[in-house]
């Protein structure tokens, strides 16, 4: 097990990860970005992007991803693509425990690891690339002149059956409400789309198919009533789980495990701190973790300068 000391660790490589390592690098801290997946998070899955400051026409979440993660290599940060799997925080010099066995130890510690799209958990584990699928720009074009389900009221839910309709021949979009929770304008892009059908009151039960989907069935929760809709997929739009199985009880969490903080994004341990959708925020948003991590990186830097 071999160990390096840094100022600063950053965990997570969306927008929030990548902002606190832009400022972290202008700083000079010694500084390192693990993420486990792919640099640029969730966004990179993102078909369009319209709230963003700076693209009056929108941008696709892929290409706001590189430009970030562009934007932070040009300014030296050092990116390991390596998870973390716990975090040692009793003392002064943190340690991260990385996937591959090594550790490494900072001053300062900043969680960005984001959130993961929650399950129904009604049996769609066994139909996961078989017609079960959290991410519309991924997988709609395999359901070209197809009919699938999709789940969900939420800004992204709706979007991402918007996105659907480019492909697909119909989309049942079934929520637990009688209206919608998306922002208006995305409302009304979906009410007047032809391709889009709302299943309201309703719930998904499961799914059935010989080799991938081919039933969902659905329950209306005023009535009871049992329905199936013959579809081809189930897309799913839920709400989020946030990512912080390796911070165990380490740090202060809420009741659905999300990171307390204060405004200076200051978790329960002096020099650790959670930005974007991993901490407890009333707005999940790119904008917002990206303001998050650019006070986190400067209140760490102080925190760092301090000692």
């Amino acid at each position: 097990m071999s160990q390096t000391d840094y100022d600063l660790v950053i965990i997570g490589g969306g927008p929030a990860g990548l902002t606190a390592g832009i400022y972290a690098s202008r700083a000079r801290m010694k500084v390192i970005l693990y993420e486990k997946t792919a640099p640029g998070g969730q966004v990179i899955i993102s078909d369009w992007i319209e709230n963003y400051p700076g693209f009056p026409d929108g941008i696709s979440g892929y290409d706001l991803g590189e430009k970030m993660l562009n934007q932070a290599k040009n300014l030296g940060l050092p990116i390991e693509m390596e998870g973390v799997t716990s975090l040692e925080l009793s003392q002064t010099q943190k340690v991260i425990h990385l996937d591959s066995g090594k550790s490494v130890s900072a001053k300062s510690i900043i969680v960005a690891s984001g959130a993961s799209p929650k399950t129904l958990n009604v049996g769609e584990d066994k139909f996961r690339g078989k017609g079960v699928s959290f991410c519309a720009t991924c997988d709609g074009p395999f359901f070209r002149d197809k009919t699938v389900v999709a789940v969900g009221g939420g800004d992204t839910a709706v979007q991402e059956s918007i996105f659907l309709t480019r492909f697909v021949k119909k989309v049942y979009l079934v929520h637990r409400r009688d209206e919608l929770r998306a922002a208006k304008i995305l409302q009304e892009r979906a009410f007047r789309n032809d391709k889009i059908e709302f299943v309201w009151d309703s719930v998904v039960t499961g799914m059935d198919g010989l080799f991938a989907v081919e039933d969902v069935h659905i329950r209306n929760v005023k009535t009871d009533e049992i329905s199936t809709i013959k579809a081809n997929g189930c897309f799913i739009w839920v709400g989020i789980t946030p990512n912080t199985d390796f911070v165990q009880d380490s740090l202060e969490k809420d009741e659905w495990g999300f990171i307390h903080t204060n405004g200076r994004m200051e978790t329960s341990v002096p020099g650790v701190y959670a930005v974007g959708d991993v901490r407890t925020t009333p707005l999940k948003q790119i904008a917002t973790a990206v303001g998050d991590a650019a006070i986190a990186a400067v209140a760490a830097e102080h925190y760092v300068e301090g000692l």
